[in-house]
């Protein structure tokens, strides 16, 4: 009964760091224990609290980001996003239950700016001077899905449009361009895969 008691109180603690912790997270849709910690840092810009959905036992310690014009977040449950990585969403991004994403990682469904230099010019003025756009522009870019059990070691970059199979291992500082088959280690800068590993 104590032990359930601590419990309880350790997330109702949990909580009350996220709402004092000088940040607007109202606009997230997270279950009783998820944990946003005080260094974490939600965007988002479209105020609609369907578009990043935290599931049960996830602990968010780096930054989540969607952008005015688009973008979502999906994480399941039971997830660790570690300390400096960063989910920026212009498209969608579903992470599966079980993820580990360790710190430094970078995970971003679109290129952010225009290949066109006249166009990421003037854009790229805008932004300096009002922030994220509020028009998608001719910006590229396409969904990520990351599916369970997988481990994205530190430092790796997950770029727009691949899909990360069930229980695979991201090796550190890799850069990930197409998608990783199930239950394979892939390293690497672009990431190949290295071996099969074991599976459920």
């Amino acid at each position: 009964m104590k032990s359930l008691i601590k419990k309880i109180l350790q997330k109702i603690i949990n909580k009350i760091l996220v709402v004092y912790n000088k940040k607007d997270y109202h606009n997230v849709v997270t279950y009783f224990d998820a944990v946003i910690y005080p260094d974490a840092i939600v965007n988002n810009s479209q105020k609609d609290k369907s578009k990043i959905i935290l599931g049960s036992n996830t602990h968010i310690l780096g930054t989540l980001l969607v952008f005015p014009y688009g973008g979502e977040i999906i994480i399941g449950n039971n997830c660790y996003v570690g300390d400096l990585s960063r989910i920026w969403s212009a498209e969608k991004i579903e992470i599966g239950n079980d993820v580990l994403i360790s710190h430094n990682v970078n995970i971003i469904d679109t290129n952010v700016h225009e290949t066109n230099v006249l166009e990421r010019t003037v854009n790229g003025r805008e932004i300096l001077k009002h922030g994220l756009p509020k028009e998608k522009g001719n910006v590229a870019s396409a969904s990520i899905i990351i599916e369970d059990n997988v481990w994205i070691n530190f430092n790796s970059i997950i770029l727009k449009g691949v899909r990360i199979g069930k229980g695979a291992i991201v090796a550190a500082g890799s850069v990930v361009t197409k998608d990783v088959p199930s239950f394979t280690l892939v390293g690497g800068n672009p990431a190949k895969v290295i071996k099969t590993i074991n599976t459920l």
